[in-house]
């Protein structure tokens, strides 16, 4: 009779006991969602700073959008730079099938 009530007591308490750690990992997973909602706020509130100074308006829409004062002269340079031209040659000459081909038959082979 004994057994069967510690039996009793153990189910009873098994839900309750596995709805509060449940609800603990919950409540852990809110606290990082709310620590990340934190960190894109502040980001956000330091983009709008930034934003609301014409100086660096200015910069970016010279940069961006090549926006020039009248009477200047703006020079945009077709082709690239030479470092961009050198990152182009090191890349793959095959298309990428052919790469994958390539490397199922070289898997394939026997090593010595």
């Amino acid at each position: 009779m004994l057994a069967l009530l510690v039996c009793v007591i153990a189910l009873s308490l098994a839900y309750p006991l596995r709805e509060y750690i449940a609800q603990r990992a919950q409540i852990a997973q809110l606290k990082e969602e709310r620590e990340r909602t934190r960190e894109a706020v502040a980001e956000l509130a330091e983009r709008y700073e930034e934003l609301r100074d014409p100086a660096y308006i200015e910069r970016e829409a010279r940069s961006r959008l090549h926006y020039q004062y009248p009477g200047e002269q703006a020079y945009i340079i077709l082709g690239g730079t030479p470092e961009e031209e050198t990152a182009e040659e090191t890349g793959p000459v095959d298309p990428w099938f052919v790469e994958l081909w390539d490397s199922v038959v070289e898997a394939d082979r026997p090593r010595d």
